[in-house]
């Protein structure tokens, strides 16, 4: 599908063609308006990743995100499967689960003690058994899209969007080709930082190679600049460098056996990015 079309129109400033393609204007960096209808138009009906399978592997733990003002949870069933939620209850809309954890029997809302099965199922309405014709099987949890990649957890809040796989053509392939044993990490550490900035200037920072030189002289040495190229396709890109030469950098040394790929980048729409950098097998 072409974001074009599913989009809309490029902003003013912005080309088909990158060789007539400028900066945007500033408001669609400041204006309030421009972020609340990207969160409707973009965030609302994307793909986005929100952590890792490693995060949520046992049966009962879960985690909770926020995405375009709605607060949706990741919780992993006793049969496996890993399931999305809106993290709202049925009866009178309060938030059922807070950060992350692991739950021991239920899903219980703190407001009315409705309770939840680990499938979002609704086990315990108290006083529902005085409601005429109250069903249980009614007013179970509202399921959110959920899809993985390389144990990577993605969501989607609309439920006629295309498949990831479907959309994200060819990423995980070409992630592979570079880090064969991606699918085989886990989840290490989070770190937060607090941007004074939209988020799409992080996006913009990602996708060029040409601050690299005067802002990362490190980065330059450690990978084989003279090979760095660029791809882009409809939902993603790729920054992709040749395995170094040499296994001492003013970014890092390496230990023999360590370098077994070079550097790949990718940008995943909207705004996920993942680094791949040369070195030790856990990097």
């Amino acid at each position: 599908m072409n974001p074009t079309k599913m989009y809309g129109p490029l902003p003013g400033g912005l080309h088909d063609d990158p060789r007539r393609s400028y900066t945007m204007a500033s408001r669609y960096y400041t204006d309030p308006a421009i972020f609340e209808e990207e969160m409707d138009k973009i965030f609302a009906c994307s793909w986005i990743f929100v952590g890792h399978e490693s995060q949520v592997a046992e049966p009962g733990s879960y985690k909770t995100i926020e995405i375009a003002d709605e607060s949706i949870a990741l919780v992993r069933g006793r049969d496996g499967e890993l399931r999305c939620f809106y993290n709202v209850c049925q009866h009178r809309a309060h938030r059922i689960l807070q950060g992350e954890g692991k739950l021991k029997l239920t899903m219980t809302c703190p407001y009315h003690a409705w309770a939840y099965d680990f499938e979002g199922k609704l086990r315990t309405a108290r006083g529902s058994e005085n409601v005429e014709g109250f069903d249980k099987g009614e007013f179970g949890l509202k399921q959110v899209r959920v899809e993985t990649m390389l144990g990577l957890i993605f969501v989607n809040l609309d439920q006629n969007a295309p498949a990831f796989a479907e959309q994200y053509g060819g990423l995980e392939a070409d992630i592979l080709r570079w880090m064969p044993r991606a699918g085989q990490l886990e989840f290490s550490c989070a770190r937060d930082f607090h941007l004074k900035a939209n988020w799409k200037v992080v996006i913009d920072n990602f996708q060029e190679c040409y601050h690299c030189e005067p802002a990362h002289p490190a980065f330059v040495d450690l990978v084989e600049m003279p090979t760095y190229r660029n791809k882009t396709f409809q939902f993603w890109s790729s920054q992709t460098s040749d395995q170094p030469h040499s296994k001492t950098s003013t970014a890092y040394e390496f230990e023999a056996g360590d370098v077994d790929f070079g550097y790949a980048g990718y940008f995943v729409w909207p705004n996920l990015t993942i680094w791949l950098m040369p070195g030790e097998p856990n990097l």
